[in-house]
């Protein structure tokens, strides 16, 4: 089983540095002025993340199912590594923010000439890629810069909470599977009971609050050189969400549990 949790752990890894790095996408777009095709780039980010997901979330199920048969496997440490690889691939995200900043500036102007991505596809050449090594750039963390961005407090701790509820939602469903496997089917499928409370967070206060942030510094010139502050303590504060997921993936199993029982 080890060798499964290592490709969980990557997949894992994978999704979570694939949805941080959209604010690299974002921060481009404004830089060049042209958020418009740099939203347009987030389903890429997207397909990769749910990619990775969808062969993920079995190979996770396949844990709830060996421990089952299996009384003395430590399924819940399984479950924590699983989440400790979601905070590693934020992390990873951070380091390389700068560095794909630059390559989604270049993939920008580059879908603006080609109008389309599968044409942005076929028209890149081993020398492009070559050339990639360029944009490379290693991350600068100031937290002194960092203190007076304006940015709310609450939507920072808000971002936190939602990250962790998002991290957490599916992990937590499976433990709830094990942890009444007479209702395993039902409660494997109730990550949406959690995830939901973190959609509505989302919806609510997050995404608008961001928008905003971003319409912001699209006109102003001067705001638009802290966005990339905003961004990187808007990864950090989902790299806190996913340290506080391993906090809430026993409590949301029992809360899932309780509301299996409920319907």
């Amino acid at each position: 089983m080890v060798n499964s949790l290592i490709v969980v752990c990557l997949l894992t890894m994978i999704i979570h540095t694939a949805e941080t790095l959209s604010y690299s996408v974002r921060y481009a777009g404004v830089k060049l002025n042209k958020i418009a095709i740099a939203l347009s780039l987030t389903g890429i980010i997207v397909l990769v993340s749910r990619t990775a997901n969808m062969i993920q979330a079995p190979l996770t199920a396949k844990f709830v199912d060996y421990a089952k048969i299996h009384s003395d496997f430590p399924l819940l440490n399984y479950l924590r590594i699983i989440l400790l690889a979601s905070s590693l691939g934020t992390l990873i995200a951070i380091a390389i923010f700068p560095t794909f900043v630059g390559l989604f500036g270049r993939i920008i102007s580059k879908l603006e000439i080609e109008g389309s991505i599968p044409k942005l596809l076929t028209s890149v050449t081993i020398g492009q890629l070559k050339n990639t090594r360029k944009y490379i750039r290693k991350p600068k963390v100031n937290l002194y810069n960092f203190r007076y961005l304006g940015i709310p407090k609450r939507f920072i701790v808000m971002n936190v909470f939602v990250t962790a509820f998002y991290t957490v939602g599916v992990i937590s469903s499976l433990y709830a599977a094990h942890l009444m496997p007479q209702y395993s089917t039902t409660a494997s499928q109730a990550s949406g009971l959690i995830n939901g409370m973190a959609t509505i967070l989302l919806t609510i206060f997050i995404d608008p609050q961001l928008g905003l942030i971003t319409h912001k510094a699209t006109e102003n010139v001067e705001y638009r050189d802290q966005l990339g502050k905003i961004y990187v303590v808007l990864m950090g504060s989902r790299f806190l969400g996913t340290i506080f997921a391993q906090l809430l993936i026993v409590p949301a199993a029992q809360l899932i549990s309780m509301l299996v029982k409920l319907i």
